[in-house]
């Protein structure tokens, strides 16, 4: 077993790691436009962190958690999302003292102890964004655009927005008595956990993905017809501005998302592909959670993306191919005092942003070429006891096969004009 990664858990390889490197650079760049800063929570939390944010009748607090003892006998978990320890970071470091919004974004590995399949392991990565302080429904508007534009630079297509509100405490109390009192004529047809959940949260029934409660659920009141004046009206105005961003969406009164904190506006967007149908990505607003977890009473609201379920998409879609790593050019040597010549140079290559490559192997010139077009290099030169002698090398176009002569010591000026 030492040489097998525990269940759930993935290498990610050279040969993967320049589409990470793609995507995370897309978002970076995304984020920059939208003005959402960078932020990085250390990989576990206080387990009551986890617990208060997260939500105590949530999947994830019940089921999923990673959660042990340290050696004071503290309660550790893992963090299995983004938000709670952004939140715990904004508070701790008084950031709430700040021109408000506070706008962050995080990529970051998450763990949650469910089955593995496909886009969902046990430890995965996560992009998220958080904007802090604003209550206006134009946040929300922004904080789904940014996830909008992030598929459309990445090229990904056959998506659909669904949006809701799940309103405020005040509404949302009332409509779990109207939705419990239909329920519980209906608790027989119920699944074991959604019986459970009757009692202590009804509203996450709406989220179970078991067949024959999405029957039950088909005639139950929507929380669209209890919503408070003033929830009605943030919802209606985000349609407003979600049309002025010329997106198409639906308004689907069955989406609550699997987190107790959601207040307000909550959406996925969901992928509709040849052989995949997944929401790839989901949030909504949080006005309550900066204030549960001991931090001044303040308006949030933001969303979480999988990296593993997005790479998946765009496998799928066929639209990323990250070209292959290649170097600017490789130096072959024949003998020692070639090897020590070659080195030097390669050193002062590196030294001057040239991506260069030499021969620590003793292979021969001819298996030191077959290297060289292994890993694409661009160039190539050959330093050997004549080359030394006269002080010239032939440097190598890979790519039409042409050569060019030039002296040894004008090996870095010269690939520092041509590149």
């Amino acid at each position: 077993m030492l040489t097998k990664a525990p269940r759930g858990t993935k290498d990610i390889l050279p040969s993967e790691t320049r589409t990470w490197q793609c995507i995370e650079s897309q978002i970076r760049q995304l984020c920059d436009i939208y003005g959402f800063f960078e932020i990085r929570t250390p990989t576990f939390e206080h387990t009551e962190l986890v617990q208060r944010g997260v939500g105590e009748t949530t999947d994830i607090v019940q089921k999923e958690m990673y959660t042990f003892l340290d050696r004071s006998n503290r309660s550790i978990t893992l963090k299995p999302e983004g938000t709670a320890p952004a939140v715990r970071a904004f508070i701790e470091n008084g950031l709430y003292n700040d021109a408000q919004p506070t706008k962050l974004f995080y990529i970051t590995p998450v763990f949650r102890y469910e089955k593995p399949q496909a886009g969902r392991l046990r430890e995965h990565h996560q992009f998220g964004i958080e904007e802090f302080g604003d209550k206006e429904p134009s946040a929300d508007a922004e904080v789904i655009s940014t996830a909008v534009e992030l598929f459309k630079k990445l090229g990904i297509k056959n998506l659909a927005i669904n949006i809701n509100s799940i309103g405020c405490p005040v509404c949302r109390k009332k409509y779990n008595a109207v939705l419990k009192g239909y329920l519980e004529l209906k608790k027989d047809s119920l699944c074991e956990t959604c019986k459970e959940r009757l009692e202590r949260n009804p509203l996450r029934i709406l989220d179970c993905k078991i067949d024959r409660d999405k029957d039950v659920l088909k005639k139950a009141p929507i929380i669209l017809d209890y919503l408070c004046d003033e929830c009605r009206d943030h919802f209606e105005k985000l349609k407003v501005y979600l049309d002025i961003l010329g997106y198409e969406y639906k308004v689907n009164p069955m989406i609550v998302r699997g987190l107790d904190y959601y207040t307000k506006t909550v959406f996925e967007i969901i992928y509709n592909g040849k052989t995949v149908s997944e929401t790839i990505c989901g949030g909504g607003r949080y006005d309550g959670l900066i204030e549960e977890c001991g931090g001044p009473s303040m308006p949030a609201v933001g969303f979480g993306m999988g990296i593993e379920r997005l790479i998946m998409v765009l496998s799928e879609e066929g639209i990323l191919h990250p070209s292959e790593y290649s170097f600017d050019i490789y130096i072959a040597s024949i003998g020692d005092d070639a090897e020590m010549k070659a080195f030097k140079i390669i050193s002062d290559l590196r030294r001057n942003g040239i991506s260069a490559e030499g021969n620590h192997m003793k292979r021969s010139i001819k298996a030191q070429m077959k290297y060289a077009n292994k890993i694409n290099a661009k160039y190539t030169a050959v330093i050997g006891d004549n080359e030394i002698k006269s002080g010239y090398t032939k440097i190598k176009n890979m790519k039409d096969g042409t050569f060019e002569e030039i002296k040894i010591s004008d090996i870095v000026p010269y690939l520092k004009n041509l590149l």
